[in-house]
């Protein structure tokens, strides 16, 4: 179709998901709905124009008493605005320094949530994020029994995505760029990017694992790609449920008019590769994060990226 852009494609077959906490810049995406973190927050509110929100008198007085409670207030007033600006929901992260415990995570969400109706937001624009360790997975199955949507992330490994599965979560997200990032840089000088594009891709394939495993099986879990060092690895990701993609490549294929034709499609999911049951008990789960350095590392790795932004979010609220 003359004039439409490989933004305005990719719409047509897959949600597409704006991974920005700056929801002034929303309206111009085009985006559906909205992923946050700790990270993306605190990068906002170091800028001029997300700053004032730190010196408003309800969130200093919550400051005064318990800046942990403040910061989830600052997590739920970013959602709200970005709920202005999106059809759809918003992912809001629960602390990371809580990834390894069950009953805190749940807690935690549970009163994100409550921050949320008492600005009359409804449970269903809002997905909890937690991380995809044995005890966020298990919160999230309690979560779902309590009529509350999670959004798993720091998903690297295919079992990682089996236990969401089996735990009924609504939505996983597996990190493409980094899995890609990892296997550039255990290569090294011999990385050969010509021979890693399109489904070849380290990352796009481990989603397509996953999403074929879960198409094949009927899972109604929603499969939702992140973490994009690049469009081609989003053009080649074309019809997943959906993308949730930085403002800068949304400009990027804003700004193109290269097709993109639809690479997944749920009626022809095409054959799994995997045969394995979903259930999948405790120590099987810790084994084969033992075994796949990947996916142990690059889970440390970024739930210590968020921690690490989450005490630096403290310190800005604090007295």
């Amino acid at each position: 179709m003359a004039g439409m852009s490989s933004l305005d494609d990719l719409r047509r077959h897959t949600r597409v998901v704006a991974d920005t906490a700056e929801y002034l810049c929303l309206p111009g995406l085009g985006a559906q709905e909205a992923t946050t973190n700790p990270s993306l927050v605190l990068r906002a509110v170091r800028l001029a124009e997300y700053a004032p929100l730190l010196a408003e008198p309800d969130l200093r007085r919550a400051a005064a008493g318990d800046p942990e409670l403040a910061m989830d207030r600052l997590l739920v007033r970013f959602g709200c605005e970005i709920l202005q600006r999106v059809p759809g929901r918003v992912s809001t992260e629960i602390d990371a320094r809580l990834s390894h415990d069950t009953r805190a995570s749940v807690e935690r969400a549970q009163r994100v949530i409550e921050l949320y109706a008492a600005q009359g937001v409804d449970r269903s624009r809002v997905l909890i994020k937690l991380a995809s360790t044995w005890e966020g997975i298990e919160a999230a199955r309690q979560l779902r029994d309590q009529g509350v949507a999670c959004n798993m992330t720091l998903l690297f490994g295919f079992t990682q995505a089996r236990a969401c599965a089996a735990a009924g979560v609504q939505l996983v997200s597996p990190f493409v760029g980094r899995i890609t990032d990892w296997a550039r840089q255990q290569a090294g000088a011999a990385w050969d990017p010509a021979a890693h594009e399109g489904e070849a891709d380290p990352g796009v394939r481990a989603l397509l694992r996953i999403w074929r495993f879960y198409k094949a099986r009927g899972v109604a879990t929603e499969v939702m790609g992140a973490s994009f060092r690049q469009t081609a690895q989003i053009a080649a990701l074309c019809g997943c449920d959906l993308l949730t993609i930085s403002p800068a490549l949304l400009g990027e294929l804003q700004a193109a008019q290269q097709p993109l034709p639809r690479r997944l499609d749920p009626s022809r999911p095409g054959p799994a590769e995997d045969d394995a049951p979903l259930h999948v008990g405790r120590a099987e789960f810790l084994a084969a994060l033992d075994a796949d350095a990947m996916c142990r590392s690059k889970l440390d790795e970024g739930i210590a990226a968020f921690v690490a932004d989450t005490h630096a979010l403290l310190e800005l609220l604090r007295p």
